[in-house]
């Protein structure tokens, strides 16, 4: 039953959860499964191989834990260090802050690096502490790729040439929740060492699945890992890995088969055009905000994110009526803002399953909003300049060349 009917659908446009393909609830319409008779192992087997494409690794080695991406990120810390171990983590948003206060959390020293919430890592005293720390007592740089509280995207082939031209064996440890399969991530290419996601971000899913990756270093460090580990340990999944059975307890063989058909539509589109696409739909949202006459939350055009737009609004309106017109009047959901920036932004998710009419539908219930609560916007204008860029970039559907 629908508590909170109206009529029509949903308009889904926080940065996560997002839209759920019609093909990928199909698949997961389906009853329970013994996962322990052959067909479940052959079905992960292909994920474990699919999964690494996302990621651009061959090295890499992937697990499906049945979590979420805090889960994921407890995974990354506890698998590959000891408590006392130092860190440098970037503080540039919420999603930052919380996996620092995880990190804290589990014992490790950590060296925060803060940055105004809308700029970028500050990555000029990363290069400091790397090349002051002759000793190596920086044990992995851990940072957020896509902070979706601001809609900031860090440079992480940046971090990669910092960490070679320093000659610094630090493990470097990646949150990617709302940019893989979103963003070009670059796994292998980037030297990143443990990498995550959440399935209910770029990959469509519902949540549940946090997808991490680790490279052979990072899975060398294992052996010398001292965090206290047991639901998320890696060792217990490469068992049962080596024993062709691949799960050390019950999967969710609902989301199993929901990735299976998430990858193959992906890879039906190709990734590189799910790249595109969610690039087109980033600089529509910002040719939106721009014409409305306000401003992006993020400070600086190096790190916009092509998944998620934070949007500011003048003093005199609070960012949260926004949301809840949104939601009240128009079936439209829009992102809060989150800690330091409650009340000054809403966000717009504009990653996953989404295509461009979709957001231009939710670019006109938003310039709805902002003549409701008081903003002096003229209608259409945001719809106009994002169709004007959409018109001339919009490519023919492959399939239906």
């Amino acid at each position: 039953m629908d508590y909170t009917y109206a009529p029509g659908r949903n308009h889904l446009f926080v940065p996560g959860p997002v839209n759920i393909p019609e093909p990928v609830i199909r698949a997961m319409n389906r009853n329970n499964e013994d996962y322990r008779s052959p067909a479940v192992p052959a079905l992960t087997k292909t994920l474990l191989e699919d999964v690494k494409k996302i990621f651009k690794t061959t090295t890499g080695t992937p697990f499906l834990i049945p979590t979420t991406g805090t889960g994921a990120w407890e995974s990354a810390l506890t698998n590959t260090l000891s408590p006392g171990d130092r860190t440098v983590s970037f503080l540039i948003g919420q999603f930052s802050l919380l996996w620092i206060d995880q990190q804290k959390r589990l014992g490790f020293n950590v060296d925060v690096v803060e940055s105004d919430w809308g700029q970028g890592a500050n990555l000029d005293i990363l290069a400091k502490k790397l090349a002051e720390d002759t000793a190596h007592s920086i044990k992995a740089i851990c940072i957020v790729h896509n902070e979706t509280a601001t809609g900031v995207t860090n440079n992480l082939a940046t971090v990669r040439k910092l960490l070679d031209h320093y000659r610094h064996p630090a493990l470097f440890l990646v949150d990617g929740v709302s940019s893989i399969c979103a963003l070009d991530f670059r796994m292998d290419e980037w030297g990143v060492d443990v990498a995550l996601t959440g399935s209910q971000k770029a990959l469509s899913l519902p949540t549940g699945m946090g997808i991490v990756c680790a490279s052979p270093k990072a899975l060398e460090a294992t052996k010398t890992a001292k965090s206290v580990r047991v639901f998320f340990d890696w060792n217990d999944y490469l068992k049962f890995y080596k024993l062709g059975t691949y799960w050390p307890y019950t999967p969710s063989i609902q989301l199993l088969y929901g990735l299976r058909a998430a990858l193959d539509l992906i890879f039906e589109e190709g990734l590189e055009n799910v790249f595109a696409r969610h690039s087109r739909l980033g600089k529509a949202t910002r040719l939106a905000v721009e014409a409305w006459g306000l401003k992006n939350c993020t400070q600086k055009e190096e790190w916009v994110s092509d998944t998620v737009t934070a949007v500011l609004v003048p003093p005199y309106i609070d960012s949260s009526e926004i949301v809840r017109r949104a939601w009240k009047r128009y079936n439209l959901s829009l992102g809060l803002g989150l800690n330091k920036v409650a009340g000054k932004v809403f966000r717009i998710g504009h990653l996953g399953s989404l295509n461009e009419l979709q957001l231009l539908g939710c670019l006109a219930g938003v310039e709805m909003i902002l003549k409701d609560v008081g903003y002096p916007v003229k209608l259409g204008s945001g719809v106009a300049a994002a169709s004007a860029y959409l018109l001339n970039t919009i490519p023919l559907i492959p399939s239906r060349i």
